[in-house]
């Protein structure tokens, strides 16, 4: 069994507890106009050029984003990073795109870490026929939930997808008993109105099983990456997130969860 991945990142912090390491799986089944992975939309292999100055002249690099690896060379890297996960509580993350559009082998990816004891945790959006949360659910020891916008049509216009979906998988997990971290993208004018973080938080009070919050301030970074692939960016210029405006909304979460972070 192989997997379409994208990159594989070690001593991840942001990812869940501990140390980790990120396996991200290409191909996603939404098109959020702020993403940051550009190159995780894609269930194919694609292309990314780049260029370099060298002695006043100007160098093109061409690399390929998207590998097929089976299970068997994905623990191979896994393994190398044990003893971190070990000492700092740490595990395995599968992101993306969604690796829930890759159901087969992310539950046997999951499936072999949690045989060797390692902590694993799923990065995703919840869009999933609730069928592939039931394979996944049982080798999944944390989700990290993304939660954008709390209007189905309004979900459907930025996303291109119902989030009904995703609303019905994340009532699953929670009965499930399974610990979730919910995750919200903080899009000016967008995800941050006062209308949306106040449907997000009714979604959020009624779920059980929450044990934070993070708030995921909208940022540029990835422009270049859009630029380098030849897409377009809609979401990705302008300044940076109002802090003040983050620290308002972290206000205002602070009682529908244990914990609200910025950033995370």
């Amino acid at each position: 069994m192989t997997g379409l991945v994208f990159d594989i990142r070690s001593f991840s912090v942001h990812d869940g507890p501990g140390i980790r390491q990120t396996v991200f799986l290409k191909g996603c089944p939404l098109r959020c106009p702020w993403c940051h992975n550009p190159e995780s939309q894609e269930n194919t292999g694609e292309s990314m050029t780049s260029n370099r100055k060298l002695g006043g002249k100007t160098f093109t690099r061409t690399e390929n984003v998207g590998r097929l690896m089976s299970i068997t060379e994905v623990m191979e890297s896994i393994e190398k990073d044990v003893l971190f996960f070990e000492e700092s509580g740490g595990g395995v993350t599968l992101s993306g795109g969604e690796p829930l559009m890759q159901p087969e082998f992310s539950a046997a990816l999951l499936a072999a870490c949690r045989k060797q004891g390692i902590h694993t945790a799923l990065d995703t959006s919840g869009y999933a026929e609730p069928e592939i949360m039931d394979m996944i659910l049982p080798h999944t020891d944390l989700f990290l939930y993304d939660l954008k916008l709390a209007s189905d049509a309004t979900h459907k216009l930025y996303t291109g997808v119902s989030n009904r979906p995703i609303l019905e998988n994340l009532k699953k997990i929670s009965a499930a008993g399974k610990p979730i971290i919910i995750r919200i993208p903080l899009i000016p004018g967008v995800t941050d109105t006062e209308e949306n973080l106040s449907g997000l938080k009714q979604i959020i009070k009624q779920t059980q099983g929450i044990r934070r919050i993070d708030l995921l301030p909208y940022h540029a970074i990835a422009k270049s990456k859009y630029e380098r692939m030849g897409k377009s960016c809609l979401h990705q210029a302008g300044k940076c997130y109002d802090q003040t405006k983050a620290q308002d909304i972290k206000k205002y979460f602070m009682n529908a969860a244990p914990e609200v972070s910025i950033g995370a």
